[in-house]
């Protein structure tokens, strides 16, 4: 049967065309074959995905209709799901089976959805490879031999080599954006408080945010439109009028106005990485759109910014992890102390162990004024330089990464260099802007991804300058030839 995208599964089902079944047979046959060769998935839930397609077929066959009414989806493993396991990609989640669905899976359930398994990811979201996983780590599906970039890279080369037509993910500094480049789809992080964070396990609670990747645009608002909306149990979910994603993506680009930075386009881009985003620039050009050159001049400063106030906010978060009430627990503690030591020191591992330590010294007595308070100032000015820019431009552009995939291990001994593979991501979470990425050419046979971000709440914007890119474009339709 000729693979679909997930609006091209969705028409088929209403006419009849396949069964929720089928299709999800047909995606858990793909899993169980080829996923061993990638590792994107860490559960996967075979009986359950059956159960629910079922009953959406009942449900089909009655002309009842939903958002995602017997589409299968994958679940990033940070959203809690209610009686599966929900491990974070760490030892120290291992053993923890939720009691409760978070928010995004609640309502992707609500939108009829079947939920093939749960995916693979660096350690919580800690990382930018999918290397820190407790699991092992995730292989991209075009080269086996490099990664799939991070933290939500099981789901990236889940929904690349077609395992899944669609997957969740989570983007704290570009965990969304860098894999969907990497791995040749689609992601959108929305807007900070779009989609709630209830029931998403925290890392960095004033950056974290969950969102969809897909193949394609169209796909992706097919998935926010389950996803967003507000949530009382979260403090951060905000109250916005709903929407219909996908109502704008036939707009035209003509006069729209797309921000280049210069500071995206310097030194440390990848020379062929530039010539594919500067090729895809001339196709937004094309289609009408005006190109502007911009400034974002604090935008060097947000990787040691946010290289502070992640972790800050990691300690803070990661302390609940304790050994007594859930979580790993060592073996014949001989007090308290050694019970908490012993417990975080074998189920945490090395890079989350880092993190953990730079964020409790940020945070101590006589360095939170020169550390945090200072990278909370710069914070603000990287928030001000893109209000500035959204006063001249309607969208910004630019790589999504400096860089093509790295080989597996490849900076596993340098984590400064690995952080610098976000440097065109982080800057978004930072100001809590919406970003995207969507594939934009090819280096050999490696994804390029261009990076659009928009203003706040202008998710629709994006969608729209992606779908019409994709509309001239078939990069978003290419699949790595071992999963064609």
């Amino acid at each position: 049967m000729t693979l679909d995208t997930l609006t091209g599964w969705a028409r088929r089902l209403q006419a009849r065309e396949i069964s929720s079944r089928e299709l999800t047979e047909l995606y858990l046959g793909r899993i169980e074959r080829l996923d061993s060769g990638i590792n994107s998935f860490v559960t996967v839930t075979r009986d359950e995905a059956l159960a629910a397609a079922d009953a959406a077929d009942q449900r089909l066959a009655k002309g009842e209709r939903a958002p995602l009414l017997g589409l299968p989806v994958a679940q990033k493993d940070i959203f809690c799901t209610r009686g599966v396991r929900t491990s974070c990609g760490s030892r120290m989640l291992d053993s923890f089976v939720a009691p409760y669905d978070a928010s995004v899976v609640e309502r992707m359930n609500a939108a009829g959805a079947v939920m093939l398994g749960k995916t693979n990811m660096d350690e919580f979201a800690m990382g930018s490879s999918n290397e820190t996983s407790h699991y092992g780590p995730v292989r991209n599906p075009w080269d086996p031999e490099r990664v799939p970039g991070g933290s939500s890279g099981g789901s990236a080369a889940a929904v690349a080599a077609r395992l899944a037509p669609a997957a969740t993910g989570t983007d704290t500094g570009g965990s969304i954006r860098q894999p969907a480049a990497f791995c040749g789809v689609t992601g959108l992080k929305p807007t900070y408080g779009r989609v709630s964070r209830y029931g998403m396990i925290a890392f960095a609670s004033s950056l974290d945010q969950g969102g969809p990747m897909a193949a394609s645009a169209e796909d992706c608002a097919l998935m926010l439109n389950a996803m967003a909306g507000f949530d009382p149990r979260d403090s951060t979910s905000l109250q916005r009028p709903d929407e219909d994603f996908t109502a704008g993506l036939d707009r035209d680009l003509k006069g729209l106005r797309i921000g280049l930075p210069r500071e995206y386009f310097g030194d440390g881009l990848h020379p062929e990485v530039r010539r594919a985003v500067q090729d895809a620039l001339a196709v937004l050009r094309e289609r009408g759109a005006e190109p502007v050159e911009i400034s974002l001049p604090n935008s060097g400063l947000s990787v040691p910014a946010y290289y502070v106030v992640a972790p800050a906010e990691c300690s803070s978060n990661l302390a609940r992890y304790d050994g007594v009430r859930y979580g790993h627990r060592c073996s014949d503690p001989r007090d308290l102390m050694d019970l908490y030591t012993r417990s975080r020191a074998e189920g945490f591992g090395a890079e989350v162990k880092r993190r953990i330590m730079i964020g409790t010294y940020v945070l101590s007595a006589g360095y939170y004024d020169a550390y945090y308070l200072k990278a909370q100032k710069v914070r603000r000015l990287i928030a001000e330089d893109f209000r500035r820019a959204f006063g001249e431009v309607d969208v910004i552009a630019g790589p999504t990464s400096p860089e093509l995939p790295f080989r597996l291990g490849e900076k596993s001994a340098d984590p400064v260099s690995m952080y610098l593979s976000d440097i065109y991501t982080i800057a978004a979470n930072l100001a809590g802007l919406p970003g995207l990425s969507m594939p934009a050419g090819t280096v050999g046979s490696l994804p390029v991804g261009l990076q659009l971000i928009g203003n706040y709440f202008d998710e629709a914007r994006l969608l729209n300058v992606a779908h019409q890119f994709q509309q001239e474009t078939g990069w978003h339709q290419r699949m790595p030839a071992a999963f064609a």
